[in-house]
């Protein structure tokens, strides 16, 4: 499904990481933290330790810039990498729902804490195999609840604690969309020149959808231990 047919439907002792019995791995990680001192609870899930949220660092692990836009038309003729807030609103929604980067900042290798990196689309596919099926992932990792959903948030148990929001997303036009009906997250996986994979829950949907787009769009960001 194309992202516009989408738009239109609108530090102590260490301790396993929080789990609910669905695991399969034993790590001692609890926490991760970027280069602006942000925190970040993690979550074993079957193989794989992921961050509980999105990312929201504004610079690369190497301490360098990544480049704030908040313009829609400077946003929409980039090519290069870039970050912004939804709505262009920090206070608001910064720490609940992370940064919204285009998929070059993704593909710059430098977004996620040393240690760690942004999930491939083959890593989204071991978790969703872990978990049963695409048909059944989305409610399995989804908050639950429509203080952030839109109702009826269907199939939403968050039973594996990943409790991912519907942070929306800014299209490649500059404009945003889609705040408490859809979640989007980049994979670091590109299907051709400008193209990349991603991933995304819905309000009215337990399935977790799996699409490819212009990397000019702004998604959230999961970050998975090397």
């Amino acid at each position: 499904m194309s992202l516009l047919a989408m738009a239109a439907l609108c530090l102590c002792t260490k301790e396993s990481p929080t789990n609910t019995g669905i695991t399969n791995h034993n790590f001692s990680e609890t926490s991760v933290s970027d280069v602006d001192s942000n925190h970040y609870s993690v979550i074993a899930i079957g193989t794989q330790l992921w961050m509980k949220e999105s990312l929201r660092t504004t610079r690369y692990n190497d301490g360098s810039v990544i480049p704030y836009v908040a313009d829609s038309a400077a946003w929409t003729g980039l090519g290069a990498p870039a970050y912004c807030w939804y709505g262009n609103d920090s206070s608001a929604y910064k720490t609940v729902y992370g940064a919204l980067y285009n998929w070059y900042a993704v593909n710059s290798g430098k977004l996620a804490p040393a240690g760690w990196h942004v999930a491939s689309d083959s890593e989204w596919n071991v978790l969703i195999t872990f978990l049963g099926a695409d048909s059944l992932a989305g409610g399995k990792l989804k908050d639950t609840g429509i203080t952030f959903w839109n109702s009826p948030n269907v199939g939403a148990t968050n039973e594996t604690g990943f409790s991912g929001l519907p942070a929306g997303y800014r299209a490649y036009d500059g404009s945003f969309s889609c705040l408490g009906t859809y979640g989007y997250w980049w994979t670091s996986s590109a299907n051709g020149a400008g193209v990349a994979w991603y991933r995304y829950f819905g309000y009215n949907f337990a399935e977790v959808g799996h699409s490819y787009t212009d990397a000019r769009n702004g998604f959230c960001v999961r970050c998975i231990k090397d």
